[in-house]
C-alpha cells in the first residue's frame, strides 16, 4: 500500500501502479463474478470487469423485465452468462450483491443457501451488514465477506472507465474465511476500475454515505439551490436570471474550478468582490448547516434512517410514489426553467 498524505493525515491507499490490472486478472482468473442485480450499481461494474477480460455472469430475476433485457442488450446472453438469481448465484464464486438495499432484505434468504463454502460475499454498501437487526442479512460463517464502494453512481462508475479515468472507491473485509479476502477484494476494486483504493469498514463506509447523499451530495444542494432561487424570484429576478446564477455557473464553471485545484484556487480566480462576499459569508452557512449535519448524522448512527429507507422504498407502490415525486421536482419552475437553458447551451459542432 501506498502512504499518502491527506491534509496532514496519513493514509494507506492502493493505487493502480502497485495493484496494476493484470495482477487483478491474475488474483481472479479461477473466479466467476455473479452480479446479483442488473439495476443501478450492477451494468458498470459487470461490463467495466468484463471489459476487463474477467469472467462475469448474471443474477437477474426475469419478471424484471426492464432490467432483464438490458443485460441482454448490453451482450448477456441467457442460459450462458444470464440467468435468474439463484442460478447465477450457484455457479458464482463472487457474489456480488447489488440490488438495493430494500431489496437485498427480499433477496437475502433466496440467496443465502446459494452461498458454498469458500465463496466470496461482495457488497458495494456497508447498509445490510451494518443494519442487519432490521435486514436479517448475517452471513453464513464459511465464506468472505468484501466490500468495494465506488464514490459515484453507475452511470459515473461506467463513464468514468470509457474515459481511462474511473471513480475511487473505498474497500474493507467483514469476515476473511479464505484468508485471501483482501486480495480478492483489491483485484476486484481495480476491475470495475477504480481510480484507487482506501480502507474502510463497512460501518463507516454506510455511515459516511448515508450523509453524504442526504447532505452535500444530493439533499443539501437541491435544498440550497431551491432556497437561493426563490428568493430571487420573490425579488423580481427572472427564472432565467435566478436559475443561471443558482444551478449554471456553478456546473459550468465553478465547480470544474474546484475540480481542478481546489476551493482556494476557485476563489483566487474569481473576482474580488465574489472573493471577498464568499469568504464573508461562508461561515455564516457553516454556522447554520452545522446543527442540521450533526442531526443527520446521528439519525444515520442510530438507525433511523435505515428505518425510514426500509420502510418507504420497500413496498409494493414505492415506484409510484417516487415517481410522483420526481415529477413535482422536475416540474418545478426551477428545473422546467433549467431544461430550457441547457436547451440554449451551444452545441458542438
Amino acid at each position: 500500500m501506498a502512504v499518502i498524505n491527506f491534509g496532514g493525515v496519513e493514509e494507506n491507499v492502493v493505487i493502480r501502479e502497485e495493484f496494476p490490472l493484470k495482477k487483478a486478472q491474475e488474483v481472479l482468473k479461477d473466479e466467476v463474478i455473479a452480479i446479483i442485480g442488473y439495476g443501478v450499481q450492477g451494468p458498470a461494474q459487470a461490463l467495466n470487469l468484463r471489459d476487463n477480460g474477467i469472467s462475469v455472469i448474471i443474477g437477474q430475476a426475469p419478471e424484471f423485465k426492464e432490467d432483464w433485457d438490458k443485460a441482454i442488450k448490453d451482450g448477456f446472453v441467457p442460459g450462458e452468462t444470464l440467468f435468474p438469481i439463484e442460478e447465477a448465484a450457484e455457479k458464482g464464486t463472487v457474489i456480488q450483491f447489488l440490488v438495493s438495499d430494500a431489496a437485498q432484505r427480499a433477496v437475502w434468504p433466496i440467496l443465502k443457501p446459494c452461498l458454498k463454502e469458500g465463496d466470496a460475499l461482495y457488497f458495494s454498501h456497508g447498509f445490510s451488514i451494518t443494519y442487519k437487526e432490521q435486514t436479517g442479512v448475517i452471513p453464513p460463517a464459511n465464506v468472505d465477506v468484501i466490500l468495494v464502494a465506488p464514490k459515484g453512481s453507475g452511470t459515473s462508475v461506467r463513464r468514468n472507465f470509457l474515459a481511462g479515468t474511473g471513480i475511487n472507491s473505498s474497500y474493507a473485509v467483514f469476515q476473511d474465511y479464505t484468508g485471501k479476502a483482501e486480495e480478492r477484494t483489491l483485484a476486484l476494486g481495480i476491475g470495475i476500475g477504480s481510480g484507487y483504493l482506501f480502507q474502510t469498514t463497512f460501518e463507516s463506509e454506510v455511515y459516511s454515505d448515508l450523509t453524504g447523499e442526504r447532505g452535500v451530495l444530493m439533499g443539501a444542494l437541491a435544498g440550497i439551490m431551491e432556497a437561493q432561487y426563490d428568493v430571487l424570484r420573490e425579488n423580481g429576478h427572472s427564472p432565467s436570471e435566478a436559475f443561471n446564477e443558482t444551478v449554471e455557473e456553478l456546473t459550468q464553471s465553478l465547480i470544474r474550478l474546484v475540480d481542478e485545484n481546489g476551493m482556494d484556487w476557485m476563489y483566487a480566480n474569481c473576482s474580488a468582490t465574489a472573493q471577498r462576499g464568499a469568504l464573508d459569508w461562508k461561515p455564516k452557512f457553516k454556522e447554520a448547516t452545522l446543527p442540521v449535519f450533526k442531526e443527520l448524522y446521528d439519525r444515520v448512527k442510530s438507525g433511523e434512517e435505515t428505518k425510514v429507507v426500509l420502510e418507504k422504498t420497500g413496498g409494493l407502490d414505492y415506484k409510484k410514489h417516487l415517481t410522483a415525486e420526481l415529477k413535482e421536482l422536475r416540474e418545478s419552475e426551477m428545473w422546467q426553467t433549467g431544461e430550457v437553458v441547457r436547451n440554449l447551451r451551444p452545441k458542438d459542432n
